[in-house]
């Protein structure tokens, strides 16, 4: 069986496009995402992917319409992979049926692990400069004193929320998370 993927882009405004190639390419079945939101679409794709078997071919246009980082091509592509299922990106010339498509496919894998290495290796650098200067990472501490004093002047209502945040330096967030706190 050959499944079509359409999946949105910001530079494809109509799908037409994607629908008719996949027409052309042959396939039996072509399923299209209803959302751009990269979390909703990656949930839509892995569930066509749930449908189909091993041997059984899943086609795109072009990869960008399968996934909006290289983070979630990769979940994508891992679980292709993993389920035996052929790939094909037509215009990116990408076939996992043929030699330069597995390359193509293991090229972009050592990529992704670079990048994962890369982020990680500033993420630990920046930790480690940044602990003699004072900083631990994450969130600032949220100054106590100030937040209290916020958290009067709301309860006296002689201010609004904005202008309380404008005195103290305490965001709105804070302190609606802190008043939904005390009224627990």
């Amino acid at each position: 069986m050959i499944v079509g993927y359409v999946g949105y882009s910001n530079e494809d405004h109509t799908l037409e496009l994607q629908i008719e190639t996949l027409k052309k390419y042959g396939c039996n079945q072509i399923f299209h995402s209803k959302n751009s939101i990269s979390e909703t679409k990656n949930i839509q794709v892995l569930r066509i992917l749930d449908l189909l078997k091993p041997g059984d071919i899943f086609v795109v246009r072009k990869l960008k319409h399968l996934a909006h980082s290289i983070t979630q091509l990769f979940k994508i592509t891992n679980y292709i992979q993993e389920k035996g299922i052929i790939f094909v990106s037509i215009e990116d010339q990408l076939d996992t049926r043929i030699s330069m498509g597995k390359i193509m496919f293991k090229t972009l894998e050592i990529l992704n692990e670079f990048n994962r290495n890369i982020l990680h290796e500033r993420k630990v650098a920046g930790l480690k400069t940044g602990r003699p200067r004072g900083r631990n990472g994450g969130r600032p501490k949220v100054n106590q004193q100030k937040l209290n004093e916020a958290i009067s002047l709301y309860l006296s209502q002689k201010m609004t929320v904005l202008q309380i945040q404008e005195a103290t330096g305490i965001s709105r967030t804070t302190l609606y998370r802190s008043l939904k706190k005390i009224k627990k």
